[in-house]
């Protein structure tokens, strides 16, 4: 359905997060019979997770966790991580490490990567 919006201009009805609500059903499924990876291309994932090409979001760190895990993480390359050889210096030197917003950061991060299941 199309709704006009200006002079000669149509667009089409979209759905945010908050217009969508996901309810539990009766049945119950069992894990096995569901299947949740996804491809991109020639690639397959098995975890539905696509990770933003953000400084903010994505560290090297992140994205070897986030590929370990079945998932897709992106780096920006003019970001941060690309541009600087000791991103983590530069990282540090603007951001005090003993600053509230840095020790949160700080115990979010994994201390090791997980094991996998096999």
């Amino acid at each position: 359905m199309e709704i006009e919006i200006g002079r000669g201009k149509k667009g089409r009805r979209a759905y945010g997060f908050d217009d969508i609500a996901i309810v539990p059903s009766r049945r119950t499924r069992d894990p096995d019979d569901v299947d949740l990876s996804w491809t991109l291309g020639p690639y397959r994932f098995e975890l539905p997770l696509l990770a933003s090409a953000m400084d903010g979001v994505v560290s090297p760190q992140t994205a070897g966790i986030v590929g370990n895990l079945g998932g897709l993480a992106v780096l920006n390359l003019e970001g941060i991580w690309t541009r600087y050889e000791d991103a983590d210096a530069i990282l540090t030197r603007s951001w005090p490490s003993g600053s509230a917003r840095s020790r949160k950061w700080a115990s979010s991060v994994p201390r090791r990567l997980p094991r996998s299941a096999s």
